[in-house]
């Protein structure tokens, strides 16, 4: 079998990392792709720590025992995250953006894997220090962002929707009311979408009133879950107070612009302490 060299594997090691992050491999895992000895392997991950932390793309924490070995962390730096915000922020304050009736068009936005993937960063970077089970969002922009949050978190996704559906089996419906329009609307989950006790993270991409936030967090009430953190790319300064309490938003809209014909957006200044 082939023998590679250091730099080879500090190479390979840091690729496999990026493409599975939150994921415990093995050290035998890696002594038979590299055909390396465990003390080698040690020494590569080692190297690779120090590379990861110095150029502050996270962390890579290692773990003893017969059912540990390492895994990759990624934490955004504050830099890079001030970056990113500051990036979406552009992108939404876009004139052409404004729709009749004071609405802001962002699905373009949402379905853009580069920039979706970027906000996933920030939201798993966020959350990184808790332990998560799945990603919860409801239909239909969340959906992309979802999941490319809970494959940074190395977590499954449930996806509650607003109709029922014959293929998702038995589910369960609850009515709430949406935070912006006063009415009563309904959402459903199938039982299968979660395991009894789970720590769940809430994702949305946009926050009013917070109805929808606190329908998703009732819904998780139904399945015994606990509700770790909700996480929602806008909210708008109107009204402050929200149906919710715990979550926490990386943009914020000051929605009297919108009705000067103009989209003033920026970033949550709690986000870039």
């Amino acid at each position: 079998m082939k023998k590679y060299k250091r730099n080879q594997r500090i190479g390979a090691l840091m690729k496999i990392f990026a493409e599975k992050p939150n994921y415990l491999f093995s050290y035998n895992y890696f002594c038979e792709i590299f055909n390396a000895s465990k003390s080698t392997i040690s020494e590569d991950v080692a190297i690779v720590k120090d590379l990861v932390a110095e150029m502050n793309f996270g962390r890579i924490d290692t773990i003893s025992g017969a059912t540990g070995g390492v895994v990759f962390i990624p934490i955004l730096g504050s830099k890079e995250r001030s970056e990113i915000l500051d990036n979406l922020c552009s992108l939404f304050m876009q004139k052409n953006r404004i729709l009749p009736g004071g609405f802001i068009y962002m699905t373009d936005i949402f379905n853009n894997p580069r920039i979706v993937s970027n906000i996933a960063s920030v939201i798993s970077s966020e959350f990184s220090n808790k332990h998560i089970d799945y990603v919860v969002t409801v239909e239909t922009k969340g959906i992309p962002l979802a999941i490319l949050t809970g494959q940074k978190l190395n977590v499954p996704v449930a996806v509650i929707r607003r109709n029922n559906k014959i293929t998702e089996g038995a589910t369960v419906s609850i009515n709430y009311v949406s935070g912006s329009s006063n009415t009563i609307q309904t959402m459903s989950l199938s039982k299968r979408s979660l395991k009894e006790n789970a720590e769940v993270l809430i994702i949305d991409d946009f926050m009013k009133g917070g109805g929808t936030c606190k329908g998703m967090e009732d819904m998780m009430k139904e399945f015994n879950a606990n509700v770790v953190g909700t996480a929602v790319v806008i909210e708008t300064q109107e009204p402050e107070k929200k149906l919710v309490d715990n979550y926490t938003s990386l943009l914020v809209l000051n929605t009297s612009s919108l009705k000067e014909g103009r989209i003033e957006i920026f970033p949550n200044p709690k986000l870039l302490k």
